[in-house]
């Protein structure tokens, strides 16, 4: 397989402009996630008066050292519930993600009551709903650690409810399907939180903390008038002496997670896989680093995506398929991570030959059972006169039948734009990829603001001539503000992010990392055969 050759200029202005720009964007996004631990942790001083370890801490404990955790849906919520950028809390009051547990690859979740007790915002739900879904397709245990006072009912909604009771029926189907649900009982799970550790396959209480009811004592005396006491309603104690929801009773959260991990190594998981990593693979001959400052932080501005490719494939080796064909669609074999995949990236819109390429490369990808990768940097599909009478229609509908019918992994990344069908036919959200990691930089949309501007002045143009008017520009003009501004508020990755239409936001210089983690993920998943049962493990 040929090793790319670089072209990039790394001394010039652009790459300079290219990299300052990106590091800010890159600096904006750490900050974002940091703001979420910093407001968690300000509530460290009462975890440490209640003899509690915080929720960031009791993740670190649960995982394995030194081992990779790929950090899910960071954003979430990030103005969706608080539309003010300054303040604006991402995380959606949960910590997520995928990591190694004893050895074991498994979803992790995590309430984060150091953030309004662990209540839920508008988008908790969603974000549980979407992890549930990646773990349940690539074969993942899932352990829980609960501590969360529940639903805000001063905003929750109908839809909140709904979306609900979807994630106990997702617990059933983990557990059904031969997934184990290990929860850990750090402190109050209550009202429809309750069905949190009554769904699951092994509970561990912790004592004086851990609480589950399905109504708590001011619930109970407001609906019923008894005067009861939490604890005799839900504790831990009372749940592992009288009515056996809980199977292991921990003295405190570093005992509770303790036993977690000891639960997990016990399950013996990792006899019941059939795929082994590649041992070896070699690192990208061209310096992944230089990412920062390969690729505009403008999309408009275009780049060789071929420079993009050799930063983060094994030996920088591509091997294109009909170079020479549609050549604003690329389609090239690659391995990462020692995993050959086949890759499709952009050099421009998409043409009728290009889209035609990469509806066959997607269709022999799977015939041979190779992953596909996605790097996104798309404005669409072309228009006009020309294209319109080359079958642009029937070309881009070939590439979408492909995209939405493979049986192969399927990871995308927003390098760029992403924009209208483009963002369809190059495996956007919609189309559900096993994994969708977006950079700081990427904007995905309908179409860009100032398109949409036009195209409605231009409306507005020929309907003024209809009725035998002059267009009143003013008007127009002002209207165009308003168009661009709709538009460029909901372009950006953080505002996707927020409304949790990517999986996560990484660095440029983390893209064949997350890849490599989210390949081993998929295909270690795809090997597993779990046991499965015709309903959940009952709890006894």
């Amino acid at each position: 397989m040929p090793v790319f050759q670089s072209r990039l200029d790394t001394r010039s202005d652009a790459f300079a402009v290219n990299r300052r720009d990106m590091l800010a964007l890159i600096d904006e996004l750490h900050a974002l996630e940091q703001r979420a631990v910093d407001a968690s942790n300000r509530r460290r001083p009462v975890f440490e008066q209640r003899n509690q370890v915080p929720p960031y801490d009791r993740v670190t404990k649960l995982l394995d050292q030194d081992m990779p955790f790929l950090r899910l849906h960071a954003l979430s919520n990030y103005l969706y519930e608080d539309p003010d950028p300054a303040t604006s809390v991402p995380g959606a009051s949960m910590i997520v993600g995928i990591g190694f547990v004893s050895g074991v690859r498994v979803m992790i979740w995590a309430d984060d009551s150091g953030i309004r007790a662990g209540s839920y915002t508008k988008n908790t739900v969603d974000t549980a709903l979407s992890i549930q879904k990646i773990a349940l397709r690539q074969n993942l245990p899932l352990v829980h650690l609960v501590e969360s006072a529940g639903a805000n009912l001063m905003d929750f909604t109908v839809e909140n409810w709904i979306g609900a009771g979807a994630m106990f029926r997702n617990l059933a189907w983990f557990s059904a399907g031969g997934l184990p649900v290990v929860t850990v009982l750090h402190g109050p799970s209550t009202a429809g939180g309750a069905y949190m550790p009554g769904m699951s396959d092994y509970v561990i209480g912790v004592k004086k903390n851990g609480l589950a009811a399905l109504g708590a004592a001011a619930l109970v005396k407001a609906a019923t008038g008894e005067v009861a006491d939490d604890r005799e309603l839900g504790g831990s104690e009372m749940h592992a002496t009288t009515t056996g929801l809980v199977e292991y009773l921990a003295e405190d959260d570093a005992d509770g997670i303790a036993m977690a991990r000891r639960v997990v190594t016990n399950l013996d998981w990792n006899n019941g896989g059939g795929w082994t990593a590649p041992t070896s693979c070699e690192e990208p001959d061209c310096d992944p680093e230089e990412l920062v400052g390969l690729v505009p932080v403008d999309y408009r501005t275009g780049y060789d995506s071929h420079e993009l490719i050799a930063r983060i494939v094994d030996g920088s080796m591509i091997d294109d398929f009909k170079p020479d064909y549609g050549v604003t669609m690329v389609c090239t074999h690659v391995s990462i991570m020692g995993v050959r995949c086949g890759l499709l990236a952009n050099n421009g819109p998409i043409d009728p030959q290009g889209a035609n390429k990469a509806a066959q490369f997607m269709q022999l990808c799977d015939q041979a059972s190779l992953p596909l990768l996605f790097l996104n940097n798309i404005t669409g599909y072309m228009v006009g006169t020309e294209y319109e009478q080359a079958g642009m229609i029937k070309a881009g509908a070939k590439m979408i039948q492909a995209v939405a019918n493979v049986r192969v992994p399927k990871i995308t990344v927003y390098c760029g734009a992403s924009y209208g069908a483009g963002n369809y036919g190059m495996c956007g959200f919609s189309y559900e990829p096993d994994f969708l990691f977006a950079w700081p930089n990427a904007s995905s949309h309908v179409m860009g603001g100032e398109q949409a501007a036009r195209t409605m002045t231009q409306v507005a143009e020929v309907s003024a001539q209809r009725r035998g008017e002059e267009p009143d520009r003013e008007a127009l003009n002002a209207q165009e503000e308003r168009i661009i501004t709709h538009f460029s508020a909901q372009e950006s990755a953080f505002y996707s992010a927020g409304r949790n239409l990517s999986h996560t936001v990484i660095d440029p210089r983390d893209t064949r990392q997350a890849i490599g983690f989210a390949l081993a993920t998929c295909l270690e998943g795809r090997a597993r055969s779990p046991k499965t049962l015709s309903f959940g493990v009952g709890r006894m």
